[in-house]
């Protein structure tokens, strides 16, 4: 069967040209007085369409909270978020709730599938959720593009923990959202099954045009990125094209010298 054209497929969520989530002069603070920690400084970034971008920074420089506000998962405490056109603080909570189940694919170090569901169950519980029907001819390329066509009836105790990780990539995908961020998604697995996973997201940038956000600590999952962005201190401090592991490595070794005589 000859597969749809990409733009018959596209998400059919509005987005500023050229941009799935964007955030300016984001500000995040916890406490006050003695207790204040600035977790994010003024943080203005575009997370491009089609685009896999990697998050890094020493631990502790706010990457993952970046992400959490970026994906309208925490709040923030000054600046902006969207998602395409929308401004996340626009919305009330169930709006919100609506916009991350509709628009937004997670991929997190924890699989985080139900036991009791076959893998096929797991992929298609958010549009299930949300009262909706899976598109099959999508269903059916997220599912080939990870591999698994013959794991479906399976439930995760029967799949290993890179084909459990594979289903939470496709649960991600299935509803074509505008982005998807990814939490250290390889963080639990082996090197040759995180390489595995690593290359879904990629492939899904490439052959299905998705935007894919991802933080991690690792180097060598960074260099499958198109885009690396660095943060210290709560600030974006950096970004790379085309990284490689070497690069990314060298870079951030120059950032834990900064951070150790700051």
């Amino acid at each position: 069967m000859t597969a749809a054209p990409l733009d018959a497929l596209a998400s059919p969520y509005p987005t500023t040209v050229g941009v799935a989530a964007s955030t300016t002069d984001l500000s995040k603070v916890y406490g006050s007085g003695d207790t204040r920690v600035v977790a994010l400084d003024r943080v203005s970034i575009a997370f491009r369409e089609g685009e896999f971008t990697a998050i890094m920074g020493p631990s502790g420089c706010g990457k993952s909270t970046l992400m959490h506000c970026a994906a309208g998962l925490d709040t923030v405490s000054s600046g902006s978020v969207r998602i395409g056109t929308t401004e996340l603080g626009t919305l009330d909570d169930r709006q919100l709730t609506r916009l991350r189940r509709d628009r937004v694919g997670f991929v997190f170090q924890a699989f985080n599938l139900l036991p009791t569901l076959s893998a096929l169950e797991n992929i298609t519980l958010p549009l299930s959720i949300a009262g909706r029907r899976p598109d099959k001819q999508w269903l059916d390329r997220v599912v080939s593009m990870v591999g698994l066509s013959q794991r479906l009836a399976h439930r995760p105790a029967e799949l290993s923990g890179g084909q459990q990780q594979r289903v939470a990539v496709a649960r991600a995908l299935v509803s074509r959202p505008a982005i998807v961020f990814g939490d250290e998604p390889t963080g639990n697995l082996d090197s040759r099954a995180g390489a595995e996973v690593l290359g879904f997201l990629r492939d899904s940038v490439r052959e299905l045009g998705q935007s894919v956000v991802m933080v991690t600590h690792d180097p060598v999952a960074a260099g499958y990125a198109d885009r690396v962005v660095f943060l210290s201190d709560g600030a974006l401090v950096d970004e790379m094209t085309r990284p490689t592991p070497d690069r990314v490595l060298d870079r951030m070794k120059s950032l834990d010298t900064r951070g150790r005589t700051s």
